[in-house]
């Protein structure tokens, strides 16, 4: 690898003539090409298809596209002997293009990298870069990298939500207005690329958090442990707050095993009464025991559970969220006072144990976004006893234990999707108590209408009916949200019939 990457830590830096080669043309990958040209670099960009927008925009920004099948390394990579690869993150460790850049020799960065070492195009009033503050996990990254980036505010910070979350880092790092904090989404993909960072361009977080864990995306990294390394770099370097999940002990062991910035503090959080470095509960009450000077004989008030229901946020595993959000936020100067405000005026995004409607004592309730078992265990963890609607594409997902450990309180299954065999066999296996319904394409119609028609039919006085899936969409519907919005106008169809 060339010593001039080693030189390339800022945006003042000589990036003039520089050799790179960005694989994808989504956002990401548009982003990358649009700040490395800005920085006087040579940029060839490979994909395999584009929008018509980024396709006309790429040579307007001064870079080259060449469009193809990327299953063998295209000709045009080999002659332009890039200096640098930056890969979206839709590219896998087996992919051929990753293969050959690492036997290659050539430096591998994803788009976060990039985004670390120019971060002081826009500095705040101190002229140091933003802050950044990581947050990773299988399942709830976007409602903490919301409720972070929402608290930070609060106590006055300006703080920008970004990565995974939808808007590039880069984008984030180029704002003009700059931030003093950036809440940083990293989706496990995004963290292998890290993981791949020299010196030079390892990140140094303020304070990072791993949720949960759970076996998640293994074809993309190729084993379960392989998946856990990559999620492990979250903590790389940290320099405050390792926040972690007391009740998952794969996160607590990332903490033990990673290599941090000395000083950095272990900080805790489950729904139990919190230790001296911990945030929970006691009595009801959301509780920091972690960022307080007597935090061995009291704890600060952030919270209470009456107060988070009272705004739909009194789901177990919510409320982990927000005390994770809370630490991080905590890490940062932000006061228990500000926390408990912005609570109060915080909801979550649609799709995620979203309330569709309540009506005749039947509660709906939409988390389409439950795309995989561990996601929808807590939901139903949520609703016990509640119409568990199930299914869809399993993507070779094993329900069984899902099944086995959470959906035997269900008080009833309507079992949707393409992959229905496998569902059915799970509940006669682990959950035969469980009455089982079975929405059949083709034979019924709409398949959310007759979701709705089963549901009321099954419940008798009041109950929920829960759409948590652990499963993706695609089988059946667009996406997640198409799903969940389609099961949304199930409801209000038939709640306009039923009357009042």
């Amino acid at each position: 690898m060339s010593a001039r990457l080693d030189t390339l830590t800022s945006w003042h830096s000589d990036w003039s003539g520089l050799r790179v080669a960005v694989l994808g043309l989504s956002m990401t990958g548009f982003s990358a090409a649009d700040t490395l040209t800005e920085l006087g670099a040579e940029v060839l960009v490979l994909s395999e298809g584009a929008s018509d927008e980024y396709a006309r925009l790429v040579p307007v920004i001064g870079a080259r596209l060449e469009l193809g099948p990327l299953t063998d390394v295209p000709d045009a990579l080999r002659e332009f002997a890039p200096e640098v690869v930056i890969a979206s993150p839709g590219f896998p460790p087996s992919h051929p293009l990753i293969q050959w850049t690492r036997e290659s020799g050539i430096a591998l960065w994803g788009d976060v990298e990039l985004a670390w070492r120019v971060r002081d195009k826009v500095v705040r009033a101190d002229g140091e870069p933003a802050e950044w503050v990581l947050i990773t996990g299988t399942n709830g990254k976007t409602t903490t990298t919301q409720l972070t980036a929402t608290l930070l505010q609060a106590g006055g910070l300006r703080a920008a939500p970004c990565g995974n979350i939808g808007v590039p880092v880069l984008d984030a790092v180029r704002d003009p207005g700059g931030f003093d904090v950036l809440v940083v989404e990293l989706s496990s993909h995004q963290l292998w690329y890290i993981g791949q960072s020299e010196t030079a361009g390892q990140l140094v977080p303020h304070s990072a958090v791993c949720l949960n864990l759970a076996d998640d995306h293994l074809v993309w990294h190729g084993s379960a442990d392989a998946y856990r390394e990559a999620k492990s770099f979250v903590y790389r370097h940290t320099k405050v707050a390792c926040v972690y999940n007391k009740a998952d002990v794969a996160t607590r062991r990332m903490v033990e095993e990673a290599d941090v910035t000395e000083g950095a503090r272990a900080i805790g959080f489950d729904l139990g009464t919190p230790g001296p470095s911990d945030l929970g509960i006691v009595d009801g009450i959301l509780v920091d025991r972690a960022f307080h000077d007597d935090r061995r004989n009291s704890a600060l008030e952030l919270t209470t559970v009456t107060d988070l229901r009272a705004v739909g946020l009194d789901a177990p595993h919510i409320v982990q969220n927000i005390l994770a959000a809370a630490a991080l936020a905590r890490s940062l100067g932000v006061e228990p006072a500000a926390i408990r405000d912005a609570l109060q005026g915080f909801s979550l995004d649609a799709h995620r144990i979203q309330v569709v409607a309540e009506h005749r004592g039947i509660r709906w309730v939409d988390d389409s976004k439950a795309t995989n078992p561990h996601a929808a265990a807590s939901s139903l963890r949520a609703y016990p006893g509640a119409v568990w609607v199930v299914g869809g594409d399993l993507k070779g997902v094993d329900l069984g234990d899902l099944v086995a450990e959470a959906g035997r309180t269900a008080g009833a299954a309507i079992v949707i999707g393409v992959d229905r065999e496998p569902v059915l066999s799970a509940f006669q296996r682990h959950a035969s108590q469980v009455p089982v319904f079975e929405v059949i394409p083709g034979e019924t119609g709409d398949v959310m209408d007759r979701v709705v028609e089963l549901a009321t039919g099954i419940i008798v006085g009041e109950g929920t009916v829960l759409l948590a899936p652990a499963a993706a969409s695609f089988d059946q519907f667009s996406s997640y949200a198409d799903r969940g919005e389609r099961f949304a106008q199930a409801v209000r169809a038939w709640i306009e019939q039923s009357g009042s």
